[in-house]
C-alpha cells in the first residue's frame, strides 16, 4: 500500500483530475491513497519564530497519520534526487524488502517540523526546482505509476 499524507487542501479542479486520473491507474497495481491533512495560515508578515510554530502544528497533524509500520519517505529539497528509473528500483527494493506500507509526506508552504524530518526513514528531493506542494502530488503519483510501470516491464514514455 502506498499513502500520500500532505498538508493542504487541492482547489484546482485540472490537478483533481489529474490526481484522480492518476489513481485510477495505480489500482492495477496497489491500493494507493492521499489523506489530506489542514493547513495553517502562514503570511509573510509572520517571525520565523510563528513559522515555526506553523511548522510544528502541521508536523503533529502530518504525523497522527502515520503508523510506526509505516516506512516514511518525506520530499523535501534536502533529499536526494532520484531519476525515474533509480526511483522505481528504490521502491521495488522496499517492497522486496517486506516495507509494503510507504508512505509519502508532503509539507506546507514553509516545510516541515524537525519532528516529521526525524521520523522519515528516506528523504527525496523531486527535483532542484521548488513546486508548489499541491502541484507536489501529481508529480509524484505520476513517477510512482511510471515506477510500477517499469518494475511490471511495461512500455512507459521515456
Amino acid at each position: 500500500m502506498i499513502k500520500i499524507v500532505a498538508v493542504g487542501k487541492i482547489k484546482e479542479a485540472w490537478i483533481k483530475d489529474g490526481l484522480n486520473e492518476y489513481l485510477k491507474r495505480l489500482k492495477a497495481y496497489d491500493k494507493v491513497e492521499i489523506v489530506e491533512v489542514n493547513d495553517i495560515s502562514a503570511p509573510e508578515t509572520n517571525s520565523n519564530k510563528e513559522n515555526e510554530l506553523v511548522k510544528e502544528e502541521e508536523g503533529k497533524r502530518l504525523l497522527k497519520q502515520i503508523k510506526d509500520d509505516e516506512y516514511l519517505i518525506l520530499l523535501d529539497l534536502s533529499g536526494k534526487e532520484y531519476d525515474s528509473l533509480e526511483i522505481a528500483k528504490f521502491i521495488q527494493n522496499l517492497y522486496d524488502t517486506s516495507h509494503n506500507k510507504i508512505t509519502f509526506i508532503i509539507g506546507g508552504s514553509l516545510g516541515v517540523s524537525e519532528e516529521v524530518k526525524s521520523r522519515a526513514n528516506h528523504i527525496l528531493k523531486l527535483a532542484a526546482i521548488t513546486f508548489p506542494h499541491q502541484l507536489c502530488r501529481l508529480i509524484l503519483l505520476e513517477q510512482i505509476y511510471r515506477s510500477f510501470r517499469i518494475n511490471h516491464n511495461q512500455p512507459y514514455h521515456k
